[in-house]
């Protein structure tokens, strides 16, 4: 009976020692995870990013606003030339392309700005040189 006893008080160690590795293993994991996403050089690079493609979804609304109002002049124009009907036909072609495009690029940005470990975007001070926030999101989506 006294060895029974000892072999199971073994056992249960045993098994309280796998438990109490891997759940070292586990924490030491997770701490390794959250130095890697707040290493300065990490934070750079996904700040970098956003500020990236804010300029590209920027230059994207300007490109919108041209064709549009380039459409809107030929429209006004009464008895289009078939050139100028080829004309349009490529402007709406093209401007569906760039709000293809902007949609796209602010997909990526709203998803990227909600995710856990970019959650940095979302608070605290701007980096040494920035003058404004990143908006937290790019929407309603443009659509033609």
């Amino acid at each position: 009976m006294k060895n029974l006893l000892i072999g199971f008080l073994c056992v249960v160690c045993f098994l309280g020692l796998i438990v109490f590795s891997k759940s070292c293993t586990f924490i030491d994991k997770s701490a390794e995870l959250a130095l890697k996403e707040t290493d300065p050089a990490v934070l750079q690079k996904k700040y970098e990013w956003f500020k990236d493609v804010k300029s590209q979804l920027d230059r994207k609304i300007v490109d919108i606003n041209v064709y549009q109002i380039k459409i809107d002049n030929l429209n006004k124009i009464q008895n289009l030339s078939r050139t100028d009907k080829e004309c349009l036909l490529l402007w709406h072609q093209e401007l569906a392309g760039i709000i293809s495009s902007y949609n796209d690029l602010a997909a990526q940005y709203n998803s990227n700005m909600s995710k856990w470990n970019w959650d940095f975007t979302n608070i605290g001070k701007l980096p040494k040189g920035a003058v404004e926030t990143l908006p937290r999101e790019y929407a309603p989506y443009k659509i033609n």
